[in-house]
């Protein structure tokens, strides 16, 4: 079995011009650029969904902002493969509000339901706004019924049949991606005929234990290399320390680069672990 499609994140939009491996970026870090820049590899973007609802508990970007971003993406910076839809995770901390790593939630205040219902409208409505943008749809949840409920509320709330999705996005779960539950998940969506996955957040520890329930028609990014690299890579790559270049490589792309090849290393399957190491 192959290892899914991995998309590097990464908050240094200048990287799509130079590091010729699929990047994840967010349209809040593109968003302030006059002249973009032109993508050399393939390229996901992200809504920033996660952080919006995180500072201030609701969307401050409408739909029809985000598809004219969207378009000019496309257009300008070229070989965008995907992007998000501005979605509504279901983090309880993104529900209840709260602080967590000295980060504040502010807190939606809302069900999960409501949490459901609107990421499943905020996709039609994308949709219909921008049917020649690649928008893929995402389901939320918490527990793997709760996806599952997700997944049919395509259908009985818009007749969108997602087991017919070129791609189909798996929101909040990132931070367990380690656990059993992250395995559920996924086993769950399988089972209602969903084949083509892209995990957000999903790194070394889900990759390494649900690597068999992954294949090359999945996908999957992550950003962590950026807080591992200011909290533990210390000092910083030996390249760096004698090109003088900083003290740590939290906006690194050799680093980033390294890190990616442990990634690939690791959602390799058993018996071919050193597909990653060429990458």
């Amino acid at each position: 079995m192959s290892a899914p499609a991995f998309y590097l994140g990464t908050h240094q939009p200048g990287w799509l011009r130079k590091a010729r491996v699929r990047l994840f970026v967010a349209d809040p870090r593109l968003m302030v650029y006059k002249t973009l820049p032109v993508a050399v590899d393939e390229w996901a973007a992200d809504s920033g969904g996660f952080t919006e609802l995180q500072k201030y508990g609701r969307w401050t970007v409408t739909p029809q902002q985000y598809v004219d971003r969207a378009r000019r993406y496309r257009d300008e910076i070229g070989q965008l493969v995907w992007l998000a839809p501005q979605d509504w995770m279901c983090e309880p901390l993104i529900i209840n509000g709260g602080v967590a790593n000295g980060k504040r939630f502010a807190g939606t205040h809302l069900c999960m339901a409501e949490h459901q219902r609107r990421t499943v409208t905020n996709y039609v409505q994308l949709r219909d706004l921008a049917p020649d943008l690649p928008i893929i749809p995402v389901v939320q949840g918490w527990t793997p019924e709760d996806y599952a409920r997700c997944a049919d509320l395509y259908w009985s709330l818009a007749r969108v049949d997602l087991t017919a999705a070129a791609r189909v996005g798996v929101g909040s779960i990132c931070r367990r991606q380690g656990t059993a539950e992250a395995g559920q998940i996924i086993t769950r969506l399988r089972a209602a005929g969903l084949a083509r996955l892209h995990l957000f957040g999903f790194k070394v520890l889900g990759l390494a234990q649900h690597a068999d329930l992954l294949t090359d028609q999945d996908s999957c990014d992550s950003l962590a290399w950026s807080d591992t690299a200011r909290k533990l890579q210390r000092p910083a790559l030996a390249q760096c320390v004698l090109a003088g270049r900083h003290k740590n490589c939290a906006n690194c792309l050799p680093y980033a680069l390294h890190w990616r090849r442990t990634v690939l290393a690791a959602a390799a399957p058993l018996t071919h672990r050193t597909v990653g190491a060429a990458a």
